[in-house]
């Protein structure tokens, strides 16, 4: 156990994390960050990033991240590659055991843990991740203009996906395992009426196909045995899971695992002295500029608690 009490700790080095501590550090309040296991977070594995504001040379995610990190570092965040496996949120100074076993002692936490997009399991899917196949329309989609591409799933955020990609690709399958959807009726009207989308129902992502660096298709498994089509890309839209299974006991979460916040500015949480930014704390946007955003609020949350 450190026996220093530290003025802030930031969970996380995504997008959130980094610019939560580049504001910390601002404030004079020398922070701590914990990268956890997956450096940079999510965002490390996107090929080109085409907005990100200023970049217009289109950097791939992990060097956007890296940058970030430097300059994190640079102002003075003290950067620590470890895994935060325990917290202890139920005294005004707040405790947080890592992997390697250190226990830090923090006035304010902020928590940037991110979220996973939940993909299907598949050998192949993994084999083309960032080489084709995508969780993220608006990420990605771009890429894709007048290809054929096909969207997974069937609640509201698939048929958003697909529509979305609709107005810049040739074509559209949507791939679903039944026949009935959870999206809203007016999503799946739209969807049925678009020309340029064709609905698999009552199908499974078997296996994608190409050539080891190119997806050229998929094999599904239909009521009518295997069926092959011929796509370019494939968009999961299955759902995204926050990394909060380590908060549960702590604070209080909404059902699908998002820490609740806005208990008195916008990045509070349910505990005094604890904020959370980014994909864990919200499931609407999901964009890394909009996990930035959160960041410095957190950041600006955390500098305001620490003067009352």
């Amino acid at each position: 156990m450190t026996d220093t009490i530290l003025n802030t700790l930031i969970i996380g080095s995504g997008p959130a994390g980094y610019t939560a501590a580049i504001y910390a550090c601002r404030a004079q309040l020398e922070p701590v960050l914990i990268t956890g296991s997956e450096v940079g977070g999510q965002l490390t594995t996107t090929p080109e990033i085409e907005n990100w504001p200023s970049r217009k040379d289109n950097p791939d995610g992990f060097s956007l991240m890296f940058e970030m990190g430097e300059h994190a570092k640079a102002l003075g965040t003290k950067i620590v590659n470890d895994e935060v496996v325990k917290v202890n949120f139920k005294d005004k100074i707040k405790e947080i055991t890592t992997k390697t076993g250190t226990v830090y002692k923090t006035k304010t936490v902020i928590i940037c843990t991110g979220a996973k997009a939940k993909y299907l399991g598949l050998e192949s899917e993994s084999i083309y991740k960032g080489h084709g196949v995508s969780a993220c329309a608006t990420c990605d989609g771009f890429f894709f203009r007048n290809k054929t591409v096909a969207v997974v799933g069937g609640g509201s955020a698939a048929f958003v996906e697909a529509l979305y990609l609709a107005n810049l690709c040739q074509k559209v399958y949507l791939i679903h395992r039944r026949d009935s959807f959870r999206a809203e009726k007016v999503l799946v009207e739209k969807l049925k009426n678009h020309p340029k989308v064709e609905m698999v129902l009552n199908a499974t992502v078997k296996e994608v196909l190409g050539d080891g660096n190119v997806v050229s298709g998929l094999k599904l498994n239909t009521q009518d045995g295997d069926k092959e089509i011929a796509v370019n890309g494939m968009f999961v839209a299955i759902g995204h899971e926050p990394a909060t299974a380590i908060f549960k006991d702590e604070l209080e979460l909404l059902n699908d695992g998002t820490i609740k916040i806005g208990f008195g500015t916008a990045t509070s949480t349910s505990v005094k002295g604890v904020f959370a930014a980014g994909d864990c704390a919200d499931n609407v946007y999901r964009q890394a500029i909009t996990s930035a955003g959160m960041g410095c609020s957190a950041a600006l949350d955390a500098e305001r608690y620490l003067m009352d």
